[in-house]
């Protein structure tokens, strides 16, 4: 087994990082990992050309200048976890969203009439209720739902027509 051996100026200099070419091989991919993870295509390109310009202005601190897309990578999870943190903060602390209404009065029985479909949903059977809410607050389709709830798609259609039936009757509507 034959080992070249640099000569000592060559082995002592650093090598180089091209960024602009890891940049070209892998900035769809990374685009594509913060797009799933932060869930809108511009949050995650602003994520992914931040870990690149920091990588750039520290390439010259890098130790082993082969890891330099692993460096990135993690570069880019990171920043996905610092935006996910950042919405939760300003989530925690919004005041919920209350749509305009045209007068007092109306805002007043849009509040109440809401009141009364929670306490009605309350009072129908777990099942039934995520049904229910699965349907109407996702928006699942039937086979979603019965996916989700682990049932067919015949009972899930059936859970929400029973579900629907109850709610009608627990809030005094004729069917």
């Amino acid at each position: 087994m034959e080992v070249e051996l640099l000569p000592q100026s060559e082995a002592r200099a650093p090598q180089r990082v091209d960024v602009a070419t890891i940049f070209a091989e892998h900035h769809v991919g990374l685009v594509r990992l913060a797009l799933l993870m932060v869930g809108d295509q511009a949050t995650a390109e602003d994520v992914v050309q931040d870990a690149f310009a920091r990588t750039h202005a520290g390439r010259a601190r890098l130790r082993d200048p082969g890891k330099a897309l692993t460096y990135v990578r993690s570069a880019v999870l990171n920043g996905c976890r610092s935006v996910l943190r950042r919405r939760a903060t300003v989530f925690r602390r919004a005041v919920p969203y209350e749509p305009p209404v045209w007068s007092a009065e109306s805002a007043a029985l849009i509040g109440e009439e809401r009141r009364a479909v929670l306490l009605a949903m309350r009072e129908l059977p777990p099942r039934q209720r995520e049904a229910l809410t699965l349907r109407y607050y996702l928006d699942l389709t039937d086979q979603e739902i019965a996916e989700t709830m682990g049932i067919s798609a015949s009972t899930a259609r059936s859970t929400i027509t029973r579900g629907l039936a109850a709610l009608g009757r627990a809030l005094g509507e004729d069917a």
